[in-house]
């Protein structure tokens, strides 16, 4: 069954690269070990936490 969460109350994990000043963002995903392994193939990029919209993350129930 999936998730009833719609993705608006999870963390999201951003790969962010900076060229001539201006940030640019090449990668967004759900998962931080995916966004820490993409960000391995940008020289410089920064991996940026994107806080919920609603400001409260949701997490997994058992």
């Amino acid at each position: 069954m999936g998730c009833a969460c719609k993705g608006g109350n999870k963390i999201r994990y951003e790969v962010v690269v900076t060229t001539d000043g201006r940030e640019k963002v090449v990668f967004s995903s759900g998962s931080k070990p995916t966004a820490e392994s993409v960000g391995k193939r940008y020289s410089g990029s920064t991996i940026r936490e994107v806080p919920p919209k609603n400001g409260t993350p949701q997490t997994a129930t058992g």
